[in-house]
């Protein structure tokens, strides 16, 4: 394996830094499974999903998350 530093990465044109994100993302991505969830994670994500499937429609649609974050009046609790 090659050895490259942070340096030198970063001595890349953004073009070629974004492509090199892509690729390292798409060497990620072909293996799921060996990204380890968090069980923290997991138990949150088994909670939102059964929060959602008691009530479909609570939440805001992702039109309405857009333009509270393009007006900057969204508001977390």
């Amino acid at each position: 394996m090659t050895h490259v530093s942070v340096a030198d990465i970063l001595e890349l044109p953004v073009q070629e830094r974004i492509h090199l994100v892509e690729l390292i993302w798409e060497s990620i991505a072909a293996f799921p499974q060996a990204v380890e969830v968090p069980a923290e994670l997991k138990t949150e994500l088994v909670a939102r999903l059964a929060d959602f499937e008691r009530d479909p429609e609570a939440g805001y649609s992702w039109d309405q998350v857009k333009a509270k974050l393009k007006t900057g009046s969204w508001h977390t609790a």
